[in-house]
């Protein structure tokens, strides 16, 4: 998957268990008539990203907690691996004046007693620019080979997942088929980020998740062998917008299905655009004609804890643009996901009291709408067409984060 977090967990994963251990001399203290070992050094690991880079010294900012100060040592090993290389085998040597400020390392070596700076012996560095073409290659496999909609169905015994996919070329079921080798992600219920995604399995995905997958489709389309699934729980709102403050990053909008007030974090990763207006009326007429074959969207309750389908692998793949990119599938319809990145972008400031929006959360309380990934205004004749909120879900939470769609990350 595009998602950088999976070519990092593979790193981890993989990489550690290979390299071997780095040993450090062992000290033996001798005195009359008895032989005193020493306490052998402990060996600690970090991995992140270079902060900054001053001859040997490294500062690296690990995925969470303080920065760490490196001093590699003259005698350190320094490999260079391509990104989802699950071993050494294929590792290259590099100097020290080679590395960069963005590259991924793993370290090994003496840590300090306050585990503030290390001592490393040895590094392993994943370029930062092979990380970018990695991601990207793996962005446009998702847009290519990547598909997402409603979970309908889940068959354990079969390892089979039906999801029901809405587009302009109408509502179909389409059965994904998983294995052993199947490699499955999960949003973090508090973030939008791909990134966060956590490693998961099919015993987490359910009926009303949003799922995005990555594989080989049949002749008829009906079916996909799938390499990689993403899944996540989410909500989507329709109605009117209460009020905007931009300062606090925040909207307060009156959902048309619960007729309550709610309010919902905008962040930097949120994504905002604004529907076309001629758009915006050519799909409120199909809406004002019951949803013939054809409608952009599918229906799915705003506070339902779920959404409608999926689509940002773009990103995969965040991961920061929209997920799929494109608007039409090769040999079929256009895709109202793959033409949401396209929209123009507007500012939470350019958002005004009355406009009518769309919007996917993450999951949020009743009052609270949690953090929003996609919003959509230009709406209003989508709302008029229809009123109660319900028909007019057409949005996926996949414009954002890593490999479905979005920005995928580090």
């Amino acid at each position: 998957m595009n998602a950088k977090n999976a070519i990092i967990v593979t790193f981890l994963s993989s990489v550690i268990a290979t390299a071997g251990p780095v040993l450090l001399p062992v000290c033996l203290a001798s005195a009359p008539g008895h032989a005193q070992e020493a306490a052998q050094p402990a060996i600690a690991r970090r991995i992140g990203a270079i902060k900054t880079i001053n001859g040997n010294a490294i500062t690296l900012a690990p995925d969470s907690g303080p920065d760490v100060a490196v001093t590699v040592q003259p005698n350190a090993r320094i490999l260079r691996i391509a990104p989802g290389e699950k071993d050494l085998k294929n590792a290259t040597t590099v100097q020290l004046q080679e590395l960069q400020v963005g590259d991924r390392i793993r370290v090994r070596g003496q840590a300090s007693a306050d585990a503030a700076s290390i001592a490393a012996l040895e590094v392993i560095v994943i370029a930062h620019s092979d990380l970018e073409a990695r991601h990207e290659q793996e962005r446009q496999d998702w847009q290519k080979r990547g598909l997402g909609g409603l979970v309908s169905a889940v068959d354990p015994a079969t390892g089979t997942v039906t999801i029901s996919v809405t587009g302009f070329g109408g509502k179909k079921d389409i059965a994904v088929h998983t294995s052993k080798s199947t490699v499955f992600r999960r949003y973090a219920p508090d973030s939008v980020k791909f990134d966060d995604a956590k490693p998961s399995n099919l015993q987490e995905v359910h009926a009303g998740d949003q799922l995005r997958a990555r594989g080989d489709r049949s002749a008829d389309g009906s079916e996909l062998t799938a390499e990689e699934i993403v899944t996540g729980s989410f909500r989507n709102i329709a109605g009117t917008v209460n009020s905007v403050d931009a300062s606090a990053g925040t909207i307060s909008v009156q959902d048309l299905l619960s007729k309550k007030a709610v309010q919902v974090k905008v962040t930097p990763e949120s994504q905002l655009h604004k529907l076309p207006t001629e758009m915006a009326q050519r799909i409120a007429m199909r809406l004002k004609g019951a949803m013939p074959p054809g409608m952009p969207g599918a229906a799915a309750s705003s506070n339902s804890g779920s959404a409608p389908a999926a689509g940002t692998a773009a990103q995969s793949g965040a991961p920061s643009s929209g997920a799929m990119g494109g608007g039409m599938r090769q040999g079929g319809a256009p895709d109202f996901q793959q033409m949401l990145s396209r929209m123009p972008a507007v500012a939470l400031a350019d958002l005004h009291k009355g406009d009518a929006v769309l919007i996917v959360t993450t999951q949020g309380t009743a009052t609270g709408g949690g953090t929003a990934i996609t919003l959509l205004s230009g709406v209003e004749p989508i709302l008029q067409a229809a009123p109660n909120g319900s028909q007019a879900m057409m949005l996926a939470p996949w414009s954002l984060g890593g490999a479905p769609g979005g920005d995928a990350s580090q």
